[in-house]
């Protein structure tokens, strides 16, 4: 138990309205009568010093990385790493990078397609090669540490700039987790870092830059089979690219970008034959400047769209983009693919969510309403989480989802503080309000902590009838088990794995189906 779950235990056990002599009695019980056997102890020692270990070493791996990728690109290429570690103890352990290399790259899609290392897959790499040594795995990560730290220096105007870059990056990942799955925020956050970058240390260019995601084409199949549709683009562009269509038969270099896997740089469009210009009042002798596409990848390394960048607004002479500039809005693109792919994790889990209340309503009139929170980042120095209201349905089947979702602080919101307590112990929580009975219900993530709550309004019900009550759990074990599999399914290297069709053709769009389906497996498995 942790210790929000421990309180949490204590005041269900002692009830509402106890007395504070029958509390203190209580603790002092428990601090006479808990016993705990020097076998057990140690146990406790060793795993509070194995989980420091790891968090230790996760830091400072982290800190390696940061220090080889100069220019922010979330990446490091994986032959430029392998050849300094080849050298390492003048060569005496090539057999063992061979192994940890082969080992990686059998486990890993994006390695064996592109030779990139995440930091996820970058301190794998080096656990492996750790546990190919002889000896105690974390000295050994601590020789590596050691060795690789000496074989990268930075300048510091470089760490300054890379410092710069990283926080930019980390704005993208926050408008994310800030903004109640809406995607404005992040174009904002992404084009503010493109072009703050392009000022700051791209000799102050003039950009134009747009975000064009693939989709099925449906409007006119005959010119193939997906097409680009740019959903967002820099202000001074929206008149000519926002909600344009681009199809593979028209001009352009997107499509080679995206079927390639790799970013595609014209640094002369004035001399490439195949663009596709936009601005149609841009008259012919200015159509000058260098144009980027990058291709925007999932987890599971799929293109799912572009990020393009343009200076035909720039009128100087000079306006090619440099290597540490193409690397780092390679990390722009990565940061929006993971900024993204959270938002649309997020619809997919309140999709679910509405599945389930569609399936609970009718079976269970005693709930007056059920409302569906999820967790945010806060802004408040003394709690770091605030609650969105996204969801709320009611015993008739009536559903509203927010357009414009209230953002619930803590220490404005003291009569729902038993919301934040149930999101503090990730565990139910049952009380009353007003004299309205209140059960607060955490959806957890992989890891065991509440992403969201269902907040179960019984009104004058203490208790539901029981066929409610156990129709009420099945659907919270099931909305559970789904979003399980939601979050699974967005890991990298995780396959989706489809049991009905109508899933396999929705692409987990409509992830309310996945709901149904562990309904059905449970059904399967009673019977």
């Amino acid at each position: 138990l942790n210790l929000p779950q421990f309180v949490q235990l204590m005041e269900t056990f002692v009830g509402e309205n106890i007395s504070l002599l029958i509390v203190k009695r209580l603790i002092a019980f428990i601090k006479e009568e808990y016993k705990q056997t020097e076998e057990e102890r140690k146990e406790q020692l060793e795993k509070v010093h194995r989980i420091f270990r790891l968090a230790q070493r996760k830091l400072l791996l982290e800190a390696l990385f940061e220090k080889w990728d100069i220019s922010a690109s979330g990446f490091l290429d994986l032959e430029e790493v392998d050849a300094v570690l080849n050298t390492f103890k003048e060569g005496m352990e090539k057999e063992a990078l061979r192994k940890a290399k082969k080992h990686l790259c059998s486990r890993s899609r994006q390695l064996s397609r592109g030779g990139k290392l995440s930091p996820k897959a970058f301190q794998t790499f080096l656990e492996l090669i750790a546990a190919e040594f002889t000896g105690k795995e974390d000295e050994a990560i601590d020789n590596l540490v050691e060795f690789l730290t000496t074989r990268v220096e930075r300048s510091d105007r470089e760490h300054l700039q890379s410092l710069t870059r990283r926080q930019w990056l980390h704005n993208i990942q926050q408008a994310a987790e800030s903004s109640g799955a809406s995607m404005e925020p992040v174009y904002k956050a992404v084009f503010t870092a493109l072009s703050q970058d392009a000022e700051a240390h791209g000799d102050n260019k003039k950009i134009s830059a747009y975000i064009a995601l693939l989709e099925e084409n449906r409007l006119s199949p005959e010119r193939g089979q997906i097409l680009l549709h740019y959903v967002a683009c820099t202000t001074d562009d929206a008149p000519y690219v926002l909600n344009q269509i681009l199809y593979k038969d028209m001009k352009g270099v997107s499509f080679a970008a995206v079927e390639e896997g790799k970013p595609i740089h014209v640094p002369r469009v004035q001399l490439h034959e195949n663009i596709h210009f936009w601005n149609y009042d841009r008259p012919e002798e200015e159509r000058k400047g260098s144009l980027l596409v990058l291709p925007l990848h999932d987890a599971h390394w799929r293109v799912f769209g572009i990020l393009g960048l343009d200076t035909l607004r720039d009128q100087c002479e000079n306006t090619v983009f440099l290597s540490h500039e193409i690397s780092f809005y390679q990390g722009v693109s990565h940061a929006f693919s993971k900024a993204y792919h959270h938002i649309c994790t997020l619809e997919n889990v309140l999709q679910l969510t509405v599945a389930a209340l569609d399936w609970l309503c009718p079976r269970a009139p005693s709930i007056h309403t059920v409302t569906v929170y999820v967790v945010e980042l806060g802004k408040d120095k003394t709690w770091n989480y605030a609650l969105r209201k996204m969801i709320t349905a009611d015993n008739t089947g009536q559903k509203e989802a927010h357009s414009s979702p209230a953002l619930l602080l803590r220490k404005e919101n003291l009569l729902r503080d038993y919301l934040f307590k149930c999101i503090d112990s990730s565990e139910v929580m049952c009380t009353s309000v007003h004299g309205e009975y209140h059960i607060a219900v955490p959806l957890r993530d992989l890891s065991g902590e509440a992403l969201g709550i269902f907040d179960i309004n019984t009104r004058h019900h203490q208790k539901l009838p029981p066929h409610e009550h156990k129709d009420l759990q099945k659907m919270l074990k099931m909305a559970q088990a789904a979003c399980s599999e939601i979050l699974k399914m967005s890991l990298e290297e995780r396959e989706p794995t489809y049991v009905l069709e109508a899933e396999h053709m929705a692409n987990l769009r409509h992830a309310g189906i996945l709901f149904h389906r562990f309904m059905l497996q449970d059904l399967r498995e009673c019977v």
